[in-house]
């Protein structure tokens, strides 16, 4: 037997990757006519008809010029036929191609073996192979469309299928497929049509198992919901019939391959240089910090270039739903929380980590989210030893931020008057990082938020950075200005402790 799972030949060649059964088409014994028609075989439209002429009318160029009522009354004609993602041109030929011959490939390949090669070795494989098929089925290609052929065959055997090419593409940020026949996906904040499709609904439940199963969670009729991520940390929810109405739902949030630090977000214009100077201050002066914001708005994002400022030689204890931070540090430890099995049994949840991990010797404690009962944990570690740890949490301004924890904190078993949560919330929380995705599609810091203590039941802040909405470009693109409110930080005696006062009150002011 060979290596890849065929018997090989008696010489001492390399064995062959598939077993090639005879053709069925073709003349006996002559010898096959390879030609390239520059402009591809009668299944592909000529390439010159697929690009369009450069004066072609470019929609909605007048939109910005339109008046207020007159843009309020284009939208509301507009259709909204264009819901599908089936694809023409090239892209649907070869998927169409492909259809014909994944069965064909499928009979001359063993998959044990071919599931022990990456995808440039089974590409080089597949080559000789997808060839004899091709001439089997009479199916001219030139050396363009044998590439794309070659490339859908092996995304569809040992990756994702068409996902791959979204996955692919570091334009694309959230990837949104509401079942078989539309795929929507986010690029630079705002959402379009994805030109990619599925077989069916099989096809594409398909691809959800082979997601969901890679990380050891389980998506069927029991559990039509799941949370799992990708190899590189991409965030993953599915949710399947009956629940979703119109077929296997993948929602994909991205992440950038290369970390995002808080000198790239400065220079994105997400904030402005004092603002940076002062959350790089406080995250190495090892002050609590929740970041706030509303969904997509990059909470994770900067908590991940928050956490480039700890000292590599603390421990820090990651706990998230689905992993997804991407620590920098030499000593960290990421946990993950465990869902249910099918008695309904063996559940970890977040307050069960953060309950084990004050067992653990953690230096700091980050949450990749606060969403219960493990809010009053998080600020019991905040307040015995664990300073600077993070959490992010759902809210639309600071103040709603406060109130939330509150109220987390009320969910819980654990009977404590509102006053005592209130003033273990002012005790524990330094600073509020307000983050917002603005209608333009960017992402701003809005708010840093100082918390400073108690007055009467109420807790007090004191704002310190600001970002204010001035105009809109005719393209439509927010100008604002961030500005220092100029007062003197509450936080600068810890500051102090790690000799930053200076840089720290001269950021502020």
């Amino acid at each position: 037997m060979s290596a890849f799972g065929k018997r090989g030949g008696m010489t001492g060649a390399r064995p062959a990757f598939g077993v090639a059964k005879p053709m069925k088409s073709g003349a006996s014994g002559a010898p096959l006519q390879s030609s390239e028609p520059p402009d591809g075989g009668d299944q592909f439209p000529p390439i010159d008809e697929l690009t369009p002429p450069v004066d072609a009318p470019v929609a909605d160029s007048g939109a910005a010029q339109l008046g207020a009522m007159d843009r309020l009354t284009a939208r509301q004609n507009a259709s909204g036929e264009q819901g599908s993602s089936k694809s023409e041109g090239f892209e649907a030929s070869v998927h169409r191609i492909k259809e014909q011959v994944l069965p064909r490939l499928l009979e001359r390949v063993d998959p044990e073996a071919a599931a022990t090669l990456n995808k440039d070795e089974l590409a080089e494989e597949f080559r000789p192979i997808i060839s004899e098929v091709l001439a089997e089925l009479k199916i001219t290609l030139n050396r363009r469309e044998q590439f794309a052929l070659e490339k859908v065959l092996v995304d569809e055997l040992l990756g994702l299928g068409p996902l791959e090419e979204l996955l692919a593409d570091p334009a694309v940020s959230d990837i949104m497929v509401n079942g078989p026949d539309q795929t929507y996906v986010e690029r630079k904040g705002k959402l379009e049509l994805a030109q990619i499709q599925f077989r069916d609904e099989e096809h594409l439940f398909q691809i959800a198992q082979r997601i969901v199963n890679k990380v050891g969670r389980r998506i069927d009729q029991t559990t039509p919901l799941c949370d799992a991520r990708l190899q590189d940390g991409s965030r993953v929810n599915v949710i399947i019939p009956p629940l979703s109405l119109r077929g296997t739902a993948i929602s994909i949030r991205k992440f950038s391959e290369k970390p995002i630090t808080l000198d790239m977000m400065k220079g994105f214009g997400s904030m402005s240089d004092k603002m940076a100077t002062v959350l790089k201050i406080a995250g190495a002066s090892r002050m609590n910090v929740i970041i706030s914001g509303g969904t997509g708005s990059g909470k994770t994002t900067m908590l991940n270039a928050l956490s480039k400022m700890i000292d590599p030689g603390e421990r820090v204890i990651t706990i998230e739903d689905a992993a997804e931070l991407r620590l920098q540090q030499p000593h960290w430890l990421p946990l993950e929380t465990r869902p249910a099995n099918l008695e309904g049994q063996g559940a970890i949840t977040i307050r069960d980590l953060v309950i084990n991990a004050l067992r653990m010797r953690p230096d700091r404690i980050i949450l990749g989210e606060i969403r219960g009962q493990e809010c009053f944990d998080l600020l019991a570690a905040m307040n015995t030893g664990h300073d600077g740890s993070m959490a992010t949490l759902h809210s639309n301004s600071p103040r709603e931020c406060l109130a939330r924890m509150e109220n987390m904190v009320m969910m819980s078993d654990i009977k404590i008057p509102k006053e005592a949560i209130s003033r273990q919330i002012a005790d524990s929380v330094d600073l509020i990082v307000q983050v917002k995705r603005l209608r333009d599609g960017s992402r701003r810091t809005t708010n840093i938020t100082e918390v400073i203590g108690m007055e009467g039941d109420v807790i007090v802040t004191q704002e310190l950075f600001k970002f204010e909405y001035l105009d809109e470009t005719a393209d439509g693109k927010i100008i604002g200005e961030y500005r220092s409110m100029g007062l003197r930080p509450y936080t600068l005696e810890k500051a102090k402790q790690y000799g930053f006062d200076q840089p720290y009150l001269e950021a502020c002011l």
